[in-house]
């Protein structure tokens, strides 16, 4: 078998799939909306660019980002009311075939938690199944940082998520789904990658992905090729 085919069978047969949320699952990069809402956009979003493509550490990124934002408590309130989840096409029907299929799903995620629930709970997915960092607030709601203890806070972290979730849980055909090289170097310990480009394409992640989707319908179609073989 082909590198893609051989991933292409992992897919097929994975007892845990692990997505990236942002620009794979839904459509925007988290991170960059809030900071437009809060009105810092076009110099968070030139970060965003940076640390996507590997140019600087993902904890470098996240720190000086939200550096810039600095958002508070009831900024991330009116965030979450006013910017409803724009999920990608495709993705509800992907987890809904997976969940049929007894697979566990995961969301692995550099962005934050309390923008990710929404996204989980519109797709049926347990908020226990969700690794992403958590924002810090001081006692009068202002930013007081992230969790530096979170792993999803620092390069190599989603790879330590997927490593403690095939040590506790016994995994043997963990696949990683995204759009970023942060997902790219999850592989191993995941068992494979497949990259996505639906949302944006990222060459260096092309590169390294031996299976690399433009649509969710493509992973969908690769069960119906599998039951009619």
């Amino acid at each position: 078998m082909s590198p893609q085919q051989t991933v292409q069978e992992l897919f097929r047969t994975a007892d845990c799939v692990c997505f990236d949320v942002d620009s794979t699952v839904i459509q925007d990069e988290g991170i960059d909306e809030l900071a437009k809402f809060c009105g810092k956009g076009d110099e968070v979003k030139r970060l965003t660019a940076e640390a996507m493509g590997g140019n600087m550490t993902f904890q470098e990124a996240l720190k000086k980002r939200l550096d810039i934002i600095r958002p508070n408590v009831g900024q991330i309130r009116e965030f979450i009311e006013k910017f409803p989840v724009r999920l990608t096409p495709g993705i509800t029907e992907l987890v809904k075939e997976l969940h049929e299929r007894g697979v566990i799903v995961y969301l692995v995620s550099g962005g934050f938690r309390s923008l990710i629930e929404p996204v989980a709970e519109r797709l049926n997915i347990p908020t226990i199944n969700i690794f992403a960092n958590r924002l810090k607030f001081y006692f009068n709601g202002e930013y007081a940082g992230f969790d530096e203890n979170e792993p999803t806070s620092r390069s190599g972290g989603k790879g330590l998520v997927v490593r403690r979730l095939k040590e506790l849980h016994g995994y043997q055909r963990l696949v990683i789904v995204g759009d970023g090289a942060t997902d790219a170097e999850a592989s191993p310990p995941a068992d494979g990658f497949i990259g996505f480009g639906g949302n944006v394409v990222r060459d260096e992640v092309k590169k390294k992905a031996a299976w690399y989707v433009t649509d969710f319908q493509e992973l969908i179609d690769s069960f119906t090729i599998q039951t009619k073989s």
